[in-house]
């Protein structure tokens, strides 16, 4: 234990020091943007040519308005003072939505001032089992993100369900969708065949730190032609070839967790792309190389992030979750609502110790976001989309 105390502070000592708003300036690159996607339209990174005009991320995405009232209005249970620390997810400071939050909560607390470190949902988790955020902004952990926090504090995080991903906006957390080109007969796919065309044989996955042997699948359900799903003629036979992003990234990682069962085994003949700079200097992002590169295969199928300049030529599947249906077009309603099966989240984690209550300031604010007012200035931001009262209900009860 003696040996475990020493290392965990200069651990800590070293992360905070590295991850230090004034250090996370001076060092982060002008690529610093997340690597699975091109820097999001009028992002800092993509603006920061131009210092000083206002950046297009402060204006909203879009201005229409949900029906909120179903949604429990804030009401503290009581009034707590302190710094709230939270870390993580860029997107919320390129934005407005920080600030918002900030300002409205601070309406009710007005004891509670907030202290961000927002260079990347990559810092989240360590912030937390290193003791530095009360509360990390992020998409679904990864392995080593529960890991880490599991060896260090006993217990994996748990997170809130903050915003829906935008419909459209690049950066926000977009939802995923499946696109095949034009002239490809196929309309619709359900979860299972999507397993089985972008999948493989496994033996089990990864929940968190939990192995299941029971999402063991053998070849037998792969699908490797376009027979296999029903099309004919010139299709019966061609070998479908399935495009997505590098493996490494958070958006493979998503799709693997609801596709395939949590599995890392991927179709042998996966073509994956990542971001990289061309001979010219100019950034060729990995949508973009991919969509081009399918223009040119009538035979491909390819995993997106849905944003404003999806490719004309290509065209956006229906998925169903269930054999037999439903199948949901991806639009807005359908991504706010999680009824496309492919929806995208941002969620609130945090630490608490095994037995213990939360933080009283940490219980408000979650509580806070959970409202109207919280969820309305979502949608006053205008990029991500505000959760629905069903989402708010399931959340809440995690604080009971």
């Amino acid at each position: 234990m003696k040996k475990q105390s020493l290392v965990i502070p200069v651990a800590a000592l070293a992360l905070a020091t590295m991850l230090s708003p004034n250090h996370v300036t001076a060092q982060r690159p002008a690529s610093g943007y997340r690597p699975d996607e091109a820097p999001p339209p009028g992002s800092r990174y993509a603006q920061r040519a131009a210092a000083g005009a206002e950046s297009p991320n402060k204006k909203p995405s879009y201005t229409r308005k949900f029906d909120l009232s179903g949604l429990p209005h804030y009401t503290p249970e009581e009034q707590v003072t302190g710094t709230l620390r939270i870390w993580g997810n860029n997107y919320i400071g390129d934005s407005n939505l920080a600030d918002y939050w900030e300002q409205g909560f601070q309406k009710f607390q007005p004891g509670v001032k907030f202290d961000y470190n927002l260079p990347s949902a990559a810092i989240a988790i360590p912030s937390l089992y290193f003791d530095l955020a009360d509360i990390a902004m992020d998409h679904d952990p990864l392995f080593y993100d529960y890991l880490g926090h599991v060896r260090i504090k006993g217990t994996e995080p748990i997170g809130f369900s903050a915003v829906t991903g935008s419909y459209n906006t690049g950066g926000w957390q977009t939802g995923l969708v499946v696109a095949v080109p034009k002239a490809n007969p196929l309309s619709k796919l359900t979860l299972k065949q999507l397993d089985g065309i972008f999948g493989a044989e496994r033996f089990g996955a990864w929940i968190g730190t939990q192995w299941h042997p029971e999402f063991t699948r053998g070849p037998e359900q792969n699908i490797r032609k376009w027979g296999e799903l029903g099309l004919t003629g010139q299709w019966a036979n061609q070998q479908i070839n399935p495009y997505g992003p590098s493996l490494v990234y958070e958006t493979a990682w998503g799709f693997a967790n609801r596709v395939l069962q949590h599995s890392d085994k991927w179709n042998e003949h996966i073509r994956a792309y990542g971001n990289w700079k061309q001979a010219d200097g100019t950034n060729y992002g990995w949508m973009t190389h991919m969509a081009d590169e399918m223009k040119q295969d009538p035979y491909s199928i390819g995993i997106f992030i849905y944003n404003t300049d999806f490719s004309p030529e290509l065209k956006v599947l229906a998925l169903a979750g269930k054999e037999g249906g439903p199948y949901v077009e991806y639009n807005m309603d359908t991504q706010r609502e999680r009824t496309y099966p492919l929806w995208t989240e941002q969620s609130l984690y945090v630490s608490p110790k095994p037995g213990q209550k939360l933080a009283p300031k940490i219980r408000e604010f979650l509580r806070y976001v959970l409202s109207q007012e919280g969820q309305n200035e979502v949608q006053r931001d205008g990029k991500y989309l505000p959760l629905t009262a069903e989402v708010v209900r399931e959340n809440l009860k995690k604080l009971e």
